[in-house]
């Protein structure tokens, strides 16, 4: 595509009304009060049931899972659920920061009534991520690393709405694996549901609104420019792969070096594995649109 026939953003934000309205009326068909749709259980026991599927552990296959008997997977993968939750509560902070920014800005006007929906459906899965943790665990600090804001809003604009899409891509694929998870305790099993049936939305309407922006304004940059928001989308996979390998969660299921636990356990192959089967479809997405070139360093 060349800058002669590339779309405006108003023309690519057009060319998507139709999705953006059929995900409207999902939205408004599929609303959920948060504070109606669950029952807390006044406790929960971390070591009698399992509130995190364990194939999806952090330490799942290498020799630290072995070290640890039956109670002691449950504790952990418990301590990862709150992780897990606790990744999402951050997460989620920023994108609804990020999306009442974008509120009724004149360019992008067409989609307002969809981002209305977008941040009301994540301040939802606030109140079950934030529950879960308050009642019954803690919410993990974040590590993530803050990267500074662009200067270029087109730049911004097209960062932020990408980052959304890797973190809820990533995020969505663990909620579909154990919302089906039989083996999970049920509220587990309600709070990942719950998640993914907004998710599966989101995450349409993002990879939309992220090809637009490209479209529209990737032709009238320069290779360099083009370069340093790979080189920015890379990092962004690492650190938010990153952050499931928390060291604190090691130290609160008894390992003496949770620094230690959590650099072997980035580097184990069957991890390393695990990483690419969870980002192989998210992965597609932006090697496909020419957002990425190749797959990011080291994560893989």
């Amino acid at each position: 595509m060349t800058s002669q026939t590339a779309p405006t953003l108003r023309e690519a934000i057009a060319a998507m009304s139709d999705t953006v309205e059929r995900l409207n009326e999902l939205s408004r068909a599929k609303y959920q009060n948060p504070y109606e749709a669950v029952e807390w259980p006044e406790s929960v026991n971390p070591v009698e049931d399992w509130f995190f599927t364990p194939e999806l552990s952090t330490l799942y296959g290498t020799p630290y899972w072995q070290q640890l008997d039956d109670l002691g997977q449950r504790r952990l993968t418990f301590d990862e659920a709150a992780n897990f939750f606790s990744l999402n509560i951050h997460g989620e902070k920023a994108l609804m920061e990020g999306l009442a920014s974008r509120l009724y800005r004149s360019d992008l006007v067409e989609i307002a009534d969809y981002l209305h929906h977008f941040l009301d459906e994540e301040n939802k899965h606030s109140v079950y991520f934030g529950g879960f943790c308050r009642r019954y665990a803690r919410v993990y600090r974040s590590r993530h690393v803050s990267f500074p804001r662009r200067p270029e809003r087109e730049v911004e604009d097209l960062l932020f709405f990408a980052k959304v899409l890797i973190f809820e891509e990533h995020a969505d694929r663990y909620n579909v694996l154990q919302a089906k998870d039989a083996r999970l305790h049920p509220l587990a099993r309600f709070i990942n549901e719950a998640h993914h049936a907004d998710e599966s939305r989101h995450l349409v309407f993002n990879r939309a609104i992220v090809t637009a922006f490209w479209d529209a304004y990737s032709p009238g940059w320069n290779e360099g420019q083009r370069e340093e928001i790979r080189d920015y989308l890379g990092q962004f996979f690492a650190t938010t792969w990153r952050e499931y390998y928390n060291p604190d969660v090691y130290a609160d299921s008894g390992f003496d070096a949770p620094w230690l636990v959590a650099e072997d356990a980035w580097n184990a192959p069957e991890q390393r594995a695990h990483r690419r089967r969870v980002s192989a479809k998210c992965l597609r997405f932006f090697l496909s649109t020419g957002l990425l070139l190749e797959e990011p360093a080291d994560v893989f």
